[in-house]
């Protein structure tokens, strides 16, 4: 299989939040690749990665990062390929780090989702990959329809709990 999608991340003490993005491009059954690279302790090998990318047939790249997190921005300022950033917590409640993601110098954009998103930065590389791919469209929809019909049924539950004062 060729990996249309790469999971990056600063150390394996990521994995916890970044195997949210592995577990879900796996249901999804989207080829992927995952690996640890650290933009302050192998720069050369970032970059290496990241000027190669697109000829190896990467779609996306998904960088996870936690407190500097220059980890998505230095991918982003050596690809053209899309960098969905995914800030980790650690100190600040991951505030420094979704800072550092979100604020990227004009030229050089990486698309940012909330602290530990890890599961929406997938979906969000799913939906950029369905605009070509009819198929993987097809299943990110019936995803969604999932979703709804979990709520539907969370809602119906809410409504057979008995509370003295409760109207509905």
């Amino acid at each position: 299989m060729q990996p249309l999608i790469s999971i990056i991340m600063g150390s394996t003490s990521d994995l916890p939040v970044m195997e949210k993005a592995a577990k879900f491009l796996d249901e999804m059954e989207v080829p992927f690749e995952i690996n640890a690279l650290s933009a302050h302790r192998t720069p050369s090998e970032v970059e290496a990665f990241a000027q190669g990318a697109a000829a190896r047939g990467l779609k996306v790249i998904i960088a996870g990062a936690g407190m500097a997190a220059a980890l998505p921005g230095v991918i982003a300022a050596s690809t053209t390929l899309p960098v969905i950033g995914v800030p980790i917590k650690g100190m600040l409640d991951g505030l420094d780090a979704l800072l550092s993601i979100v604020q990227m110098p004009p030229g050089i954009p990486v698309a940012t989702v909330g602290v530990n998103g890890a599961q929406n930065a997938a979906i969000l590389a799913l939906e950029m990959l369905a605009l070509s791919d009819a198929d993987l469209a097809e299943r990110l929809c019936r995803h969604k329809s999932g979703l709804k019909n979990k709520i539907v049924k969370a809602n119906e539950a809410l409504a057979a709990e008995q509370y003295k004062y409760k109207t509905n």
